[in-house]
């Protein structure tokens, strides 16, 4: 029985992203260990509160991700 955690900071994704990393990610596990294992599967997303994930001694917020993805990493 696969558990699959997956850590996010808190409202960069929508409901409905995670909703879909949690189809995807269990259809990547399937196709890994077969259609029967899907029942069993397990998809955790959890939410780190924004500021509190560091990444080379800089914490990280939500601002800073969404900033990101835009392509805008100095805004």
């Amino acid at each position: 029985m696969p558990l699959v955690n997956v850590k996010l900071i808190e409202g960069v994704f929508t409901p409905e992203q995670k909703q879909e990393m949690i189809r995807k990610l269990t259809d990547a596990m399937v196709s890994i260990e077969g259609e029967n294992m899907r029942s069993v599967t397990w998809v955790v997303v959890e939410e780190v509160k924004s500021g509190d994930w560091g990444i080379g001694g800089n914490p990280l917020t939500t601002t800073d991700v969404k900033n990101m993805a835009s392509g805008n990493p100095n805004a």
